[in-house]
């Protein structure tokens, strides 16, 4: 009976890969998801994940959307092309739908926004293809993602204060106050 056991568990494939470029959240994930039984490894950019796919295409994966060197959505795009079995959830802390629809067409089975703990991946992870995930049990609050969007917006205007104001249509000063406090909860 035993044997049956561990060949059973040989048999069932729970290689995962996580490509966060920020080392610590990889590193804290690569280690809860070994907790919970996965054969988890990482990856810090595309460029890696692209070595690393070379030698293997695991089961599972959690792929940050935007990298130091390239878009998450590639890695999805390459991983679901050879692998149709994949459950592939995309991480981002600049969620939007127009994103979450490309992550989804690319081969992505859920998409969560950062941050996001072990349980929530998992969940994502091993749910059916045809159900969706039970809601998070500490979902980001409405400030919170205000505040995240206009982060993603700051970015993507370069750190320009007055070119972010004026695409978010607010005043330069009030922006300012925004950006100088601490991130809500």
């Amino acid at each position: 009976m035993n044997n049956i056991n561990e060949g059973l568990t040989k048999i069932s494939d729970q290689t995962l890969m996580i490509l966060d470029d920020d080392d610590v959240f990889r590193n804290r994930l690569i280690t809860a998801m070994k907790r919970k039984g996965f054969d988890a490894y990482g990856a810090s950019s595309v460029k890696e994940a692209k070595l690393l796919l070379r030698e293997k295409s695991p089961k599972y994966a959690v792929i940050d959307l935007r990298l130091n060197d390239g878009n998450g959505l590639e890695i999805v795009s390459i991983l679901s092309g050879s692998r149709s079995d994949s459950k592939i959830v995309m991480l981002t802390g600049y969620g939007n739908i127009p994103t979450a629809v490309a992550a989804v067409k690319e081969g992505a089975c859920d998409y969560l926004a950062k941050p996001a703990d072990a349980d929530d991946i998992e969940a994502a992870l091993k749910a059916p293809y045809t159900s969706t995930p039970e809601p998070p049990i500490n979902p980001m609050s409405a400030d919170r993602v205000k505040w995240e969007h206009i982060l993603r917006v700051y970015e993507l205007c370069n750190r320009n204060v007055s070119e972010t104001a004026r695409r978010l249509k607010m005043h330069r000063r009030t922006l300012q106050r925004i950006l100088q406090k601490k991130s809500p909860r």
